[in-house]
């Protein structure tokens, strides 16, 4: 039984799992567990400044009900909250609390842990080369 056909997709997805593998594991021994579960995920779409509740289910293609169930996880977590949005009582911008940006600044020094060891791999030239190569696949 031969296996799927080799392709650049299949490369891409296995290389960009293998990072979030390994920045999920990071995460956690980091202690932030929350990166080991499905809520975790959410994390990137929220944007440094905050989101919106309904936007941040739009970014992370989730149902509202989907995102309402993690983000009541997240706040357990302590790592963001949601604030009233002036002007309109139903809407809810979500925010991180100071352990949620502590989260944030762990999480940066891991990704550059990361890419230290990719270059340290692959050597500086390469990795410079492959940055321009994803970031015009990704134009």
């Amino acid at each position: 039984m031969s296996g799927p056909p080799d392709h650049i997709g299949l490369d891409l997805v296995r290389a960009a799992e293998a990072w979030e593998q390994a920045f999920n594991a990071a995460m956690v021994a980091a202690g932030y567990p929350l990166f080991a579960e499905a809520r975790g995920r959410l994390i990137r779409y929220i944007g440094r400044d905050g989101v919106g509740q309904a936007e941040l289910a739009a970014r992370a293609g989730l149902t509202k009900q989907a995102v309402q169930l993690h983000l009541v996880a997240l706040e357990r977590d302590g790592v963001l909250t949601r604030a009233p949005v002036a002007g309109d009582r139903r809407a809810r911008r979500v925010v991180f609390t100071d352990r949620g940006r502590a989260m944030l600044a762990a999480g940066d020094r891991i990704k550059a842990e990361l890419e230290s060891g990719i270059v340290a791999r692959i050597g500086a030239a390469r990795f410079a080369d492959l940055r321009a190569v994803l970031k015009a696949l990704a134009e």
